[in-house]
């Protein structure tokens, strides 16, 4: 990793527990799609955020949700509004993370996000798009509700523009004028899947999520060399 100074371009909710975040760096980032940077609070404070945009972009795009009651991200999110504020700038640690994209594998992908684990996601599908790889992708988001499904429009578009590309939204709490599934993430995977070996699962979300999944993913024939989850490096 290297660290890099950057400009805050952009700083705005998408809801009242997620902010988007739009940083450009003084110097270009060469990245992986699905690897990560830690925002520098202080040299013993590196806070680690997935990159939401794809490598070909000049801007890096965050996605931090940050509740009121979540002191560790508000923090990270009131540090970026002073710098977007007085013109300051804030240092990055990256590229991080060994669940990147495997594009030179064409087995069939299945894509996981819980939350804001959808940045993890969207830099991964964003580079397929830009690069056209076309392989089977299947993606499955799962919130609390749909107000939490902060960026649904963009998932719903790439699943009605590229054949390759199936969206499954999840939300947990019941609502008119669904077109989705309700349950949980977890269990609506168990139910839709019998076998796991022959895909790429990429995966991210909250670490308890993580380990359930693996798990659950054992259960289901997985072979774990093809599964990705920077979450796996924190939790045995």
């Amino acid at each position: 990793m290297k660290q890099i100074s950057c400009r805050v371009e952009a700083l705005e909710p998408f809801n009242d527990a997620v902010f988007k975040v739009v940083l450009r760096p003084n110097t270009p980032l060469n990245f992986k799609a699905g690897q990560y940077l830690c925002i520098v609070m202080d040299e013993q404070d590196k806070r680690p955020f997935s990159i939401g945009s794809a490598p070909n972009s000049e801007l890096l795009e965050l996605h931090i949700g940050a509740a009121v009651s979540e002191s560790y991200p508000m923090q990270v999110v009131e540090r970026l509004k002073e710098c977007l504020d007085s013109g300051a700038s804030i240092d990055i640690e990256a590229p991080a993370g060994d669940a990147y994209l495997r594009s030179e594998q064409k087995r069939a992908r299945l894509l996981i996000a819980g939350g804001t684990g959808f940045s993890y996601i969207k830099s991964i599908v964003e580079q397929q798009i830009a690069t056209q790889d076309q392989t089977p992708t299947t993606l499955y988001w799962g919130c609390r509700n749909r107000d939490a499904m902060y960026y649904e429009s963009i998932a719903r578009t790439w699943h009605a523009q590229y054949p390759w590309m199936t969206f499954v939204p999840i939300i947990e709490e019941s609502t008119a004028n669904w077109d989705g599934k309700t349950a949980n993430l977890l269990a609506q995977i168990n139910a839709d899947f019998r076998d796991l070996n022959e895909f790429d699962v990429y995966i991210a979300g909250r670490f308890d999520m993580a380990a359930a999944a693996r798990e659950l993913f054992r259960n289901l024939n997985i072979d774990e060399a093809h599964l990705y989850g920077d979450a796996f490096a924190f939790i045995k």
